[in-house]
């Protein structure tokens, strides 16, 4: 497949903010008009149809790529505690907290990682396993890892 882009170009420049990739993939109009707009405001470059078409299928796959690699993260350490626990995990509801900008204001990203999720634990344990944006959960984790440490610390 020839790409529509002029020879070094789109390519070579810095692209590719997350606020810019989410309104792309949100574009639903036929002309794809954000997508030319992102384009031209975030690196100077016009574009054509068929050039937004690429750029569309880019994003996507970055975005996929990223989402799948976040749930299979999130099913490994799953499956961690699952074995710890001796199968007190999976059949129970299980919530995860997901803190970022990247799983908040990104829907299809969301859906990515919900989806290699679902894949990869199937429909039966998935079901009960819940991902929920948590605001300044790392200031959480950060405070309940003390909290837990100062507790082993007063015992040394």
């Amino acid at each position: 497949m020839k790409y529509p882009f002029p020879s070094g170009t789109i390519f070579q420049l810095p692209f590719g903010r997350t606020p810019d990739l989410s309104a792309m993939q949100q574009d639903n109009s036929t002309d794809l008009e954000t997508v030319g707009s992102v384009l031209s405001s975030a690196i100077g470059v016009s574009s054509n149809l068929n050039a937004r078409k690429v750029v569309l299928e880019v994003c996507d796959t970055i975005v996929k790529r990223g989402g799948r690699l976040a749930g299979a993260g999130i099913v490994g350490i799953l499956q961690k505690m699952e074995k710890d626990s001796k199968g007190l995990i999976f059949g129970k509801r299980t919530v995860v907290a997901m803190d970022g900008g990247l799983y908040e204001h990104y829907p299809q990203y969301r859906k990515y990682l919900q989806d290699a999720v679902n894949e990869l634990l199937g429909w039966e344990i998935s079901k009960n396993v819940i991902i929920e944006h948590s605001k300044d959960g790392s200031g959480i984790g950060a405070a309940l890892l003390a909290a837990a440490n100062s507790k082993y610390a007063l015992k040394l």
